[in-house]
């Protein structure tokens, strides 16, 4: 075995020294027998390597003995990792067993060749009406939830987990990059009493480890889903909250490895690093991984540069409103803002095209004509504006969706709602259909017919 000793610990940084032969760049390292993990991010000459620690370095000094493994750091694939919880070593985080008849395969995979991947648009349906009608997602793509706290990211990550371990064959992995353990605890009980625990993994990186740690666990979790797409050739849902958290943790360890911060404090190599996880997620010619990743945008400031970077790798982004969700109006998706490359009439089709694109139009004349009635009142708007504002308003209660996962909370039965039933239900809308049912109708409903059988007459109402 090849072994060193610490010459210099600071913080998560420790300069080894090694008098036979130099470690690899991403070796994994092993000091005080196994219980601090090393990752060598730089060798600085012909006898010290920099590393970056895994783990907390409690209790580490200069002159500890260090082993070199000879390998990088492995993740845990095979059909034995479904249904459970792991850390970015791939040890089971759950309280049960260590998973058996699992292979270990290097975090530090290649993305695809271009040769190998799928030209194919396909529509990757989630059953969230003002996803599917206006923000179409890409099967194979990556779709960003961006918002600032409390706005409604993980609920709807969690929706769709459920959505589509329910209603497709396919594998969902749950990354949690800088978590809160409150976080992950209610996940894996949400997921287990919604019963799609058995097709789900669920990889963590917590809040409270190194930045070493969390910068690491995407990887984990993506060469288990690599394993799923390539392997057994499923398609695979991965789900990441949250990827400004990776950002943040690379900030972090480059500013202990002492490189010198760019604009906004930001790590000189942001790009790389990202593109380096982001590059992985594509749709190849025996499966596709699907990403969902919630991008948490610091002070609501879409110019940061996390942000910035996070948009260039998007098929679709979807920004969540702190303003719509003050009005009740969830999922609080703001569709002005909002955008996705596959809402083309090529790929959707002309109707749906046509459709999502007058929806549009109508909420852009009446986020125009708020102003306006802010300060002189609907009744002056011409008859044409008020039908306007009337559909708009109508669109944007219809938009709203209960939630399987948020049912406990809100007492309403969650609903999935295919793009047939919610195109129907927007196009009845904009023919002025619904012009005499109220408001409070189309609110919270799954079908457009729902609203008709909430403003029936009660019987035995007129005596009252």
């Amino acid at each position: 075995m090849n072994s060193g000793t610490v010459v210099a610990v600071r913080g998560s940084v420790v300069d080894v020294r090694f008098d036979l032969s130099l470690p690899a760049i991403h070796t994994v390292l092993h000091a005080d027998e196994g219980r601090i993990v090393l990752e060598v991010l730089a060798q600085r000459d012909a006898r010290h390597v920099r590393a970056i620690a895994l783990t907390p370095t409690q209790g580490l000094a200069r002159g500890v003995p260090v082993l070199d493994t000879g390998a990088p750091l492995k993740a845990p694939v095979g059909k034995g990792i479904l249904a459970r919880m792991f850390d970015v070593f791939g040890n089971a985080i759950d309280r049960l067993p260590a998973p058996v008849g699992v292979q270990w395969r290097s975090v530090h995979r290649a993305p695809p060749p271009l040769a190998r991947r799928s030209t194919q648009s396909e529509i990757f349906e989630t059953g969230i009406k003002v996803i599917d009608v206006l923000l179409p997602l890409e099967r194979g793509g990556k779709a960003g939830l961006f918002g600032g706290a409390g706005v409604g990211k993980t609920v709807l990550l969690t929706e769709m987990i459920h959505n589509m371990v329910g209603h497709q064959a396919g594998v969902s992995i749950f990354c949690g990059i800088g978590e809160r353990c409150r976080e992950g605890e209610e996940l894996h009980r949400d997921m287990e009493s919604a019963g799609v625990l058995p097709d789900m993994v669920m990889v963590f990186g917590q809040m409270n480890e190194p930045p070493g740690s969390r910068f690491r666990v995407g990887h984990a979790a993506l060469t288990m889903a690599e394993y799923f797409r390539d392997d057994e050739r499923r398609d695979v849902l991965l789900l990441i909250d949250n990827i400004f958290r990776f950002i943040q943790a690379g900030s972090e360890v480059s500013g202990l490895m002492g490189q010198m911060p760019s604009r906004l404090g930001y790590q000189p190599t942001m790009g790389t690093e990202l593109s380096a996880l982001e590059e992985r997620i594509a749709n190849t010619d025996s499966g596709a991984i699907t990403s969902i990743q919630a991008v948490y945008v610091p002070a609501d400031d879409f110019t940061d540069p996390a942000a910035v970077h996070t948009f260039s790798h998007l098929s679709a982004s979807i920004v969540l409103s702190r303003k719509r969700a003050s009005e009740g109006l969830y999922p609080a998706i703001d569709p002005l803002q909002s955008s996705s490359k596959m809402a083309t009439p090529g790929i959707v089709g002309e109707r749906h095209y046509a459709l999502a694109q007058e929806i549009r139009r109508t909420l852009a004349q009446y986020a125009q004509l708020k102003d306006i009635i802010a300060m002189l009142g609907l009744e002056q708007l011409s008859q044409e504006d008020r039908n306007v504002v009337g559909r708009a308003r109508r669109l944007e209660r219809f938009l709203t969706q209960p939630f399987f996962t948020t049912e406990q909370f809100t007492g309403m039965t969650g609903k999935l709602v295919s793009v047939e039933d919610a195109l129907d239900g927007c196009e009845r809308i904009l023919r002025d259909e619904f012009k005499d049912v109220p408001e409070r109708a189309l609110y919270m409903i799954g079908k457009i017919d729902e609203a008709k059988v909430k403003t029936k007459p009660v019987a035995g109402a007129h005596e009252a």
